[in-house]
């Protein structure tokens, strides 16, 4: 398996949100690569049963990619070694981006750009045990000041394959006024391997205006897509226009997904994807409301179906909420 780096469009990793029924949505919308959530390689080798559960992968995710955080380098290693007995994975990548306090003051995540060093280290160290085609990292432009030079040279010290770059620091959190695509380019100038921009990226104009900055092989897009997962065939097609989806089969698929996938417990897990997509749509709140006491799946789905009338998706969606702090 060979990836194409030109005009790669990845979704990102969002925990409680890219779990595989969502993948599967938005891999039919013609994204190129999907991504776990988040897994901690402590969780991996503990062998703790949800975790087990989040590296599964639809049939249709190829090239998949499993990211893994952690800043030991044995239990990395052991993480690694587990994985390669999932035939499914082909990219295993590397978060060093995550702003989580808990995660980031561990030196995990974002924590991690305060010492390049390990983080070259761990690097290595993935790349020289596992049985994946490919391995990748993702960043963040520094821990507290902006260091993009610094990372840059870093990773060239690496083997991995790409890299994706955020284009704030940890201290600037989600911001949208901190995003910084100038520093993506800066550090594209440097590096000798695929980068792939991410950070506010939320249509077809604002992908072709990061490319341009950037000059980034491709773009990666997280928050956009809960609400509106057509945006990777919009920036494929380069065009405003919606595709002939109807909205209620849309949700109901994605609705099938969870409860097929988690049990009565996807019902409850859903929630949060039904406020998404309620937004935009009269009545939203009221109907809110009502989903959150819901526990049962025919009861979920008859409400889907009759919220959800039979016009095709509405254009100029709000984006949902602001993500919990876990995600990246």
């Amino acid at each position: 398996m060979q990836i194409n780096f030109n005009n790669l469009l990845m979704l990102a990793p969002l925990a409680g949100y890219t779990d595989l029924p969502f993948r599967s949505v938005v891999k039919k919308f013609g994204v190129d690569i999907t991504v776990s959530e988040m897994i901690s390689s402590h969780a991996l080798v503990y062998a703790n049963t949800k975790t087990q559960k989040m590296v599964e992968k639809s049939c249709a995710e190829t090239p998949y990619s499993v990211q893994i955080a952690g800043s030991k380098e044995e239990i990395v290693k052991k993480a690694v070694e587990l994985l390669n007995d999932n035939t499914g994975i082909d990219i295993i990548d590397f978060n060093c981006g995550c702003p989580a306090p808990k995660v980031a003051n561990h030196g995990n995540g974002s924590g991690l750009l305060k010492d390049l060093n390990q983080l070259v280290k761990i690097l290595k160290i993935i790349k020289e045990n596992t049985n994946k085609p490919y391995t990748s990292v993702k960043v963040r432009l520094g821990f507290d000041k902006k260091i993009p030079q610094e990372i840059a040279h870093a990773i060239n010290d690496t083997p991995v394959d790409f890299v994706v770059i955020h284009g704030r620091t940890r201290s600037d959190g989600y911001k949208k006024e901190r995003i910084d695509y100038g520093s993506i380019k800066e550090m594209k100038k440097i590096l000798k391997i695929p980068v792939i921009a991410n950070g506010e990226i939320d249509s077809v104009q604002k992908a072709r205006e990061v490319l341009e900055i950037t000059g980034a092989n491709g773009v990666m897009i997280g928050r956009a897509a809960l609400t509106s997962p057509w945006i990777f065939w919009q920036i494929k097609n380069n065009t405003q226009e919606l595709p002939a989806v109807i909205k209620k089969e849309l949700v109901l698929e994605h609705f099938d997904g969870m409860v097929d996938f988690y049990g009565d417990r996807g019902v409850v897990m859903f929630r949060k994807n039904l406020h998404a997509y309620a937004k935009g749509h009269s009545g939203a709140s009221e109907f809110r409301t009502k989903v959150n006491t819901m526990t049962s799946p025919k009861q979920m789905r008859e409400s889907i179906m009759e919220f959800f009338d039979e016009r095709a998706i509405e254009n100029d969606l709000p984006l949902l909420v602001e993500l919990n702090k876990k995600s990246i």
